[in-house]
């Protein structure tokens, strides 16, 4: 499973890089704080319940939760579903707020 790490993500969306964010986390735990994309819970990508994602199929995707634990199964699973580069965000959001705090 290939890992880009907080920094680098970071680095480009400072940058303005377009960049297909998918969190993976709950409904609660995504209200509380996110830093964007589509919200996908992991349950949901358990079930193959993948069409809005289609478009994203041959794009790079970076996938975050909340330790980068469910993100990585997420990965996983889409790389098993023919997606093409999906990287996991290592540490996930504990990383990120430990390294920005929530407004980064």
């Amino acid at each position: 499973m290939e890992q880009i790490s907080v920094t680098t993500l970071k680095e480009r969306l400072d940058k303005g890089q377009p960049v297909n964010l998918l969190d993976v986390r709950e409904d609660s735990e995504r209200a509380e704080f996110n830093i964007g994309g589509r919200h996908i819970p992991l349950g949901r990508i358990q079930m193959f319940e993948l069409d809005e994602l289609e478009d994203w199929k041959d794009e790079e995707i970076i996938v975050y939760c909340r330790s980068g634990k469910r993100s990585g199964l997420a990965t996983m699973m889409l790389g098993q579903a023919g997606f093409g580069k999906v990287l996991n965000l290592d540490g996930g959001m504990l990383k990120w707020v430990e390294t920005y705090g929530q407004e980064g």
